[in-house]
């Protein structure tokens, strides 16, 4: 079984820029957009060079980038130069938390996040400055990546619980590091797995990167198109529908990739269990009332892999993400557990 290419997308070039996988163009391309400042990486993930959990490894670059642009400044000059990088790098994708969680604990440790709740005590952050900032920032990076990763491997085994052997899983777009860690889990238990994977329109993330990674993990997954899931479920093809989340609030309410309530209906309809897949439920979300959802340019419907496949003069509508609520959710597994979404605090 191989290493998927996707597992590793955000990586420190030796002339000090960063480098992102460009997820735009995978798996026909092996491309890296470079970086050399943290306004480069904001861009990137604006433009959807990088997607799902990939977001936070590259805020984590973006923040040390930052800290190095901020090497010649004064204590408090270089915090507030810190601080208003994490602002720009929060701004980018205003629904998937793992950015603005990334950026706070990078804050928090380092410079301060200027009296947002959650401060860290006992750190005198006015004193950081120059290399000792940057080691800083480098060492509060790789500590929530490390964090991070640890949190996954356990979500990883709490969802191959769920699985029995054979089982025929249902994926929507791309749920990154979770179902990477969920097939290793499951692979180290012995069983293999069967998947159907939809396409995810209008970036073909499931097309290209859920599909590619496990194929490169010794699979031969099926695709559908989107229209496609009632149908799939209808005929039987698959035992159990699995998709990530970007954010699930305190309630239970998953907000994930657009095509996400389709699928949850489909499975209910049907009599599939839906699971959903989060590092954790966003606890500055109650409901969801309290989440941004991203509004993405609807010129992006009218093109697929750069070359527009609508007539003129039609316009497009692009919500980037749905809201699926709590009753159509089976459950919700985290690295702590596997969860009802009625108690989930």
């Amino acid at each position: 079984m191989g290493e998927p290419v996707l597992a590793g997308s955000v990586r420190y070039a030796d002339d000090g820029t960063v480098e992102i996988l460009d997820r735009r163009v995978y798996p026909f391309e092996v491309s890296w957009v470079r970086c050399a400042t943290s306004e480069d990486v904001a861009v990137a993930i604006e433009r959807m060079v990088t997607q799902s959990t990939g977001p936070l490894f590259a805020a984590t670059a973006g923040m040390v980038l930052g800290a190095r642009e901020a090497r010649g400044d004064g204590p408090q000059e270089a915090a507030a130069r810190l601080r208003a990088v994490g602002r720009r790098l929060v701004a980018t994708r205003p629904t998937n938390n793992h950015i603005r969680d990334a950026v706070h604990a990078v804050l928090s440790a380092t410079v301060g996040t200027g009296g947002d709740p959650g401060e860290v005590p006992g750190h005198d952050h006015a004193r950081l400055t120059g290399d000792e900032l940057v080691a800083a920032v480098e060492a509060a990076a790789r500590a929530h990546e490390d964090a991070y990763h640890a949190r996954n491997a356990a979500l990883g085994e709490h969802a191959a619980s769920l699985l029995g052997d054979g089982t025929r899983v249902l994926t929507h777009c791309w749920a990154d590091a979770f179902l990477i860690a969920v097939v290793r889990a499951a692979q180290a238990a012995g069983k293999r797995l069967e998947f159907v994977c939809t396409e995810t329109r209008p970036y073909l993330q499931g097309a290209r990167l859920t599909a590619a990674a496990l194929v490169e993990m010794g699979y031969r997954p099926t695709l559908i198109t989107d229209g496609m899931v009632a149908a799939v479920l209808a005929d039987g093809l698959a035992d159990v529908a699995l998709t990530a989340a970007d954010r699930v609030t305190l309630d239970g309410h998953v907000i994930n990739k657009v095509g996400t309530l389709g699928v949850a209906l489909a499975a209910r309809a049907f009599g599939v269990p839906f699971y959903v897949l989060i590092d954790a439920p966003d606890p500055q979300a109650q409901t969801a009332a309290d989440v941004v959802i991203e509004r993405r340019d609807g010129d992006e419907v009218l093109h697929t892999l750069g070359r527009r496949t609508a007539a003129e003069g039609v316009t497009g509508y692009y919500p980037a993400f749905d809201v699926t609520p709590p009753h159509l959710v089976t459950r919700i597994v985290t690295g702590s557990g596997i969860h009802r979404p009625d108690a989930l605090t």
